[in-house]
């Protein structure tokens, strides 16, 4: 069999195939036999009509169809492997079937067009001794303080508060009725509101507690004091028919607490904690600040080799995959919605999906581009995962997510995917200069920037055992 070669853009190889006579020939007639054993024409025992009766009944122009579907199936198996050509997807046929059946005669020479999508070619033109500048997120002490007077406030007691009025920060006991402001004539009745109404109602003297002019209203009342407290229902408040609307509550403060904190020392760590003292809760704490400064530091850079890698690659990427990388963000972003009680179905309909998919291809592109950049600078340094680093991670993620439904190919996929990347971006950092700069100072330049994300910024955590349950997920909806 004749096959001819042809580059075309986005990754695309067209082949001229050439199907011989003797092929056509045969393909022919066995497509005839096929339809002469199964035909059912009056008149006839199955396997018994004669040829001419057969060509008749059936037309010529069904019989070279069929036959011409499985001359092309054949022929482009044939040819990708005789090309050796390492296709991506499905091929698709150039030349139009309609034309081929009028031209195919049988005995004859077949010829048709179609194109594969390949690997694509990765021009890098830079990889090592890049200079950028990354943020660097420093350990703030004050988040150690911060930790411990959230854990106090979340411990505290709860004191009755005597001979003084409410304050910010107070717990008060209410009893309250609320109505709309009546804004026609003044003899009409106030209209109450439905279910504006409590008895004993406990709420936390704090703004953004309650609907605007809620709080700030029982802030300066005494204990058993009546007010009338006029309140406006947010623009976006869920229910639509009070949104917006202006209000006025009666309220009676039938009781008012105030919060006692625990004393900060070791008995408070023994009890908030699993440490013996304050001093080795604080350690603990601080210590957990500074690795998590140091990791979003790691990420700043590797998120800025990443940024600036991807000036430095051309590449044209296959419809095909595109369409894949497409697919499996939509997939991962359906697993997720569902993990979190959200009904996917409402929002994955026919009529978004293509929406959805147009509004991801961006995306879709740029991380295929980043993770062929990364893969490039992996193939040109033979940066490698042993299969023993991969194996022993899949199996501490395994125990540490027993029982769960787990697809362990591609758990075994992902895994070894995120610690080359990691290898990866390693020695990208090693062979690079890297400009720590005060964290903000760069995020304030692109406020409106969206953001983007790299092949690295998932680690080998919660998000691997979603990857590795999506495709078994996916499989039992289907």
């Amino acid at each position: 069999m004749k096959v001819t070669q042809e580059k075309l853009p986005a990754s695309q190889i067209s082949l001229e195939i050439e199907i011989p006579i003797e092929k056509s020939q045969h393909t022919y007639e066995q497509v005839i036999q096929k339809f002469a054993r199964s035909a059912n024409i009056p008149g006839f025992r199955k396997g018994k009509v004669p040829r001419q009766i057969l060509l008749q009944r059936l037309g010529l122009a069904q019989i070279k169809a069929a036959a011409l579907e499985e001359l092309v199936q054949s022929g482009l198996t044939e040819a990708i492997k005789q090309s050796e050509i390492q296709v991506i997807g499905q091929p698709q046929l150039r030349s139009s079937f309609e034309d081929l059946v009028n031209q195919y005669e049988p005995g004859k020479p077949l010829t048709f067009l179609a194109a594969v999508d390949v690997q694509p070619e990765v021009n890098l033109a830079q990889y090592s001794g890049l200079k950028v500048q990354a943020e660097e997120v420093k350990y703030n002490p004050a988040s150690v303080e911060k930790v411990l007077e959230e854990n106090r406030t979340e411990m505290a007691t709860l004191v009755p508060v005597e001979g003084r009025a409410a304050q910010v920060g107070d717990v008060a006991v209410v009893d309250f009725k609320g109505h709309f402001v009546n804004e026609s004539e003044a003899t009409e009745l106030p209209q109450e509101i439905p279910g504006a109404t409590a008895t004993d109602f406990q709420v936390e003297l704090l703004e953004r507690r309650f609907i605007e002019g809620f709080i700030d209203g029982i802030i300066g009342m005494n204990p058993e004091e009546n007010k009338e407290v006029a309140a406006k229902f947010p623009e976006d408040y869920p229910q639509k028919d009070l949104a917006g609307k202006a209000a006025v509550f009666t309220v009676t403060l039938k009781e008012l607490k105030e919060k006692e904190l625990p004393e900060l020392n070791d008995d408070f760590a023994q009890e908030a904690s699993e440490f013996e003292t304050l001093e080795e809760l604080r350690a603990s704490l601080e210590s957990r600040f500074q690795a998590e400064a140091e990791s979003k530091t790691k990420v700043n850079k590797e998120q800025a080799l990443s940024d600036e890698l991807l000036k430095h690659i051309e590449v044209e990427l296959p419809e095909t995959m595109i369409a894949e990388e497409v697919d499996a963000m939509l997939t991962q972003t359906a697993v997720q919605l569902s993990n979190q009680g959200i009904d996917v179905k409402k929002l994955f309909t026919p009529e978004s999906i293509p929406q959805l998919r147009e509004r991801s291809r961006p995306e879709a592109v740029e991380r295929l581009k980043r993770l062929l950049a990364l893969r490039e600078v992996a193939k040109r340094e033979s940066i490698q995962v042993e299969p023993g680093v991969v194996e022993a991670r899949i199996k501490e993620l395994m125990a540490q997510y027993s029982g769960k439904d787990i697809d362990i190919d591609r758990l075994r996929e992902v895994v070894a995917e995120e610690l080359l990347t990691e290898k990866i971006m390693n020695w990208l950092e090693e062979h690079a200069t890297i400009e720590l700069v005060p964290e903000g100072s760069l995020k304030e330049s692109n406020v409106d920037a969206e953001v983007v994300t790299t092949t690295n910024d998932v680690k080998v955590s919660d998000a691997t055992i979603e990857a590795s349950q999506a495709v078994t997920e996916t499989a039992d909806a289907e």
